[in-house]
């Protein structure tokens, strides 16, 4: 983690340090969190950032996705919050570089592409989350996974209905 004080500094670290993710405050000295997005998205669109702010009306919020923000905390939020956000864009970054192609028995898994091909057949437009699912199914081939897990990791919460929800996920793949 690397703290500082103001905009122009913080893309100065980023431009040295190259580090994997960036939390911005919207309301940074010298140069602003949007700002700052901006320089950064130009030379790294890929990157992940989060913007955190006391700014909550609604157009604030867009012009930070406008930007090119992966996600937006108002103040006051929890650590555990932020903790859990930052984990989930290096997890979605993580698996966007994995392999392209996965083999899973007669098919071919897509991930990036989000695809699932049986043999030579046209391949099958899976859903975001499908995806994510099979993947972490892949990934864990052979193994024992426990359904909690999965339900956490994609739903934020292994309840009744997120549990109804990933079998009809499974049953649909």
């Amino acid at each position: 983690v690397l703290l500082c004080e103001n905009g122009e500094e913080a893309f100065g670290i980023y431009k040295t340090k190259k580090p994997k993710l960036l939390v911005l405050d919207v309301m940074m000295p010298k140069k602003d969190g949007f700002t700052l997005a901006k320089e950064v998205r130009l030379e790294n669109p890929h990157i992940p950032i989060i913007f955190l702010t006391s700014k909550s009306q609604t157009q604030d919020v867009v012009e930070g996705f406008h930007i090119g923000g992966n996600d937006y905390l108002k103040k006051p939020f929890s650590m555990e919050e932020l903790i859990v956000r930052i984990n989930n864009l290096l997890q979605r970054g993580e698996l966007q570089k994995s392999s392209n192609t996965l083999k899973v028995g007669n098919y071919t898994f897509d991930f990036p592409k989000q695809t699932l091909q049986f043999k030579d057949e046209v391949s099958s437009q899976l859903t975001h989350r499908e995806a994510h699912l099979l993947f972490h199914l892949v990934q864990n081939k052979n193994k024992v996974l426990e359904r909690s897990i999965i339900l956490k990791k994609l739903w934020g919460n292994d309840d009744y209905f997120s549990a109804r929800s990933m079998d009809v996920f499974i049953t649909k793949i």
